[in-house]
C-alpha cells in the first residue's frame, strides 16, 4: 500500500522496504559525534573503492543510519552474471576491505566494525584457493565436494595447510594495501562523502 499518504511508490519507498527486510528496522538509539563520523568514514571507504575498480559491483546508496545489527551500510547491485572470474572476486574484496582501510588512514587505527568484512573477504580468499583452483602456489585443484560426503580429516598434508593459510592472508594483505593506496590517492574525495554522509546520513547512487 501508498505509504505516509502517498499515491505513488516511488524507488525510494521500494529501497526502503528491502533495507527493512535485510537489515531490520531503523535502530532507536543516539550516537556520539565520533561514532557516527568513524561509521561515516568506514562506508564511504567502500564507496570510493567500489567506484574506481573496474569490476566491483556499482554501488547504490550508503548509509550511516543504524538499523539491524548494522551501524552503517553500503549496497551494490550485483551484476547477472553466470561466471565469475578470478579479477572479479578480487576487486570485490578490495571494496569490501576498503572501510577498514578508511578507518586505518584517517584515524591511524582500526575499529571492530569492520569485523562482517573480515569474514565476508577471508571467505572469499578461501575460496578462490580452496574451491576454484584460482591460486598459482596451491595449482589447479579443489577441495570441495559436491557429493556432500563429509570427512573427518582434511584432504591435504600439514604442509600443504600451512601454504594454504598463507596464500589466504598474501590475497588478503595484498587487496588491504590496494583498497589502502585507493584511497590515499583519492582522499580528498573519501573525506568530502564522509561529511556529505554526515549531513544527510543516506546517499543514493
Amino acid at each position: 500500500g501508498a505509504r505516509h499518504n502517498k499515491q505513488v511508490v516511488e524507488e525510494n519507498d521500494i529501497l526502503e522496504a528491502i533495507d527493512s527486510i535485510t537489515l531490520g528496522p531503523i535502530k532507536d538509539i543516539i550516537l556520539d559525534d565520533k561514532t557516527r563520523e568513524i561509521i561515516a568514514y568506514h562506508e564511504s571507504g567502500h564507496a570510493v573503492v567500489s567506484w574506481m575498480l573496474r569490476y566491483a559491483a556499482p554501488l547504490v546508496k550508503v548509509t550511516i543510519v543504524p538499523r539491524g545489527k548494522s551501524l552503517g551500510a553500503a549496497w551494490y547491485l550485483p551484476d547477472e552474471r553466470q561466471i565469475t572470474r578470478s579479477e572479479q572476486m578480487l576487486d570485490e574484496m578490495c571494496a569490501t576491505l576498503g572501510g577498514r582501510a578508511a578507518e586505518e588512514i584517517i584515524y591511524k587505527k582500526t575499529s571492530t566494525g569492520a569485523l562482517n568484512d573480515l569474514e565476508k573477504v577471508s571467505k572469499q580468499a578461501k575460496a578462490m584457493v580452496l574451491v576454484y583452483g584460482f591460486n598459482e602456489k596451491i595449482g589447479n585443484v579443489t577441495y570441495y565436494d559436491s557429493s556432500g560426503e563429509q570427512s573427518f580429516s582434511k584432504p591435504y598434508s600439514e604442509d600443504t595447510a600451512k601454504k594454504i593459510d598463507m596464500e589466504i592472508k598474501k590475497i588478503i594483505d595484498i587487496e588491504y594495501k590496494r583498497a589502502k593506496e585507493i584511497l590515499k590517492k583519492y582522499q580528498d574525495s573519501l573525506t568530502e562523502l564522509a561529511k556529505l554522509l554526515l549531513k544527510k546520513e543516506v546517499i543514493f547512487k
